[in-house]
């Protein structure tokens, strides 16, 4: 089962030799980890148009430290298909390319993650894994994905999912890294957008999962991935974690200029 690109030439090149050159591009703004950097465990980045996140998105990937599999989490904008739904077989496509999904690892979390289930139809029309698919690939050809899209609003069970992804991912026979898909604070004023965005990612770098949910919701902070973080979060801590640092923040008014209706980008690294 092979998923289709539904966001090439919107929010990225759609044509390959372009789409390399301009993820090359971002991910040469920085430099990459020093020899003998901690893996990372969880990177979370933003998935807007590349003209607005791109640069954000390529910082925090050249910097992390990724095996060549990578479990992948993203928000459900779509509303379709199942709450913790795991794409676990086939292939997903990019312009010139095709990422492999690594099954036995698919199958392994619809089997221990308590919630998750075999669900393409959350994937469909979700752009959030897809457009940070990309700079995946290109950091490394030989990567394998699994990708989850969440939409489970209960924060107890996105904790208990991430414990038994965390303990899942610990024992496995090779590393696992995971990548979160998430966006900040929307159509706020730039003003606005620093403020709750800085709270969230202070709530994120305590490593504590259950305070970044509440922090959120109670900031009214409109972080489309806050469900995925909270699971990876908790995830994260399972398998050791000991420190997160914020690699860079934007937001779309670097562009457009206009600061009164801005959406903001952090791009996060839990180590």
């Amino acid at each position: 089962m092979n998923r289709k690109p539904v966001v090439a030439g919107q929010f990225y090149p759609g044509d390959p030799a372009l789409l390399d050159a301009e993820v090359q591009n971002f991910l040469s703004k920085t430099t990459a980890a020093q020899p003998g950097a901690g893996r990372t465990l969880l990177a979370m980045v933003p998935h807007a148009g590349y003209m607005f996140s791109g640069e954000v998105c390529g910082r925090t990937l050249r910097q992390a430290v990724l095996p060549r599999t990578l479990v992948l989490l993203g928000p459900n904008h779509t509303g379709l298909g199942e709450r913790i739904a795991v794409w676990s077989e086939g292939t997903w496509e990019i312009p010139g390319a095709a990422v492999p999904v690594n099954e036995e690892l698919g199958r392994a979390l619809l089997e221990h993650v308590p919630g998750c289930t075999f669900d393409p139809l959350a994937h469909k029309r979700e752009h959030s894994l897809e457009v940070v698919l990309p700079f995946l690939r290109h950091l490394n050809p030989a990567t394998r994905i699994v990708p989850v899209a969440v939409s489970e609003p209960s924060p107890e069970t996105l904790v208990a999912a991430g414990l038994a992804l965390g303990k899942l991912l610990s024992s496995w026979d090779e590393p696992v890294s995971m990548i979160v898909s998430s966006d900040m604070s929307h159509y706020v004023s730039q003003k606005r957008a620093h403020e709750l965005d800085h709270k969230a990612v202070d709530a994120v770098l305590t490593l504590e999962p259950g305070l970044l949910y509440q922090t959120v919701r109670q900031e009214r902070i409109t972080m489309c991935g806050v469900l995925p973080m909270t699971l990876a979060l908790s995830a994260a801590v399972a398998m050791g974690a000991s420190s997160g640092r914020l690699t860079c923040y934007a937001t779309s008014a670097d562009v457009t200029g206009d600061l009164e209706q801005v959406v903001g980008y952090a791009g996060i690294l839990v180590e």
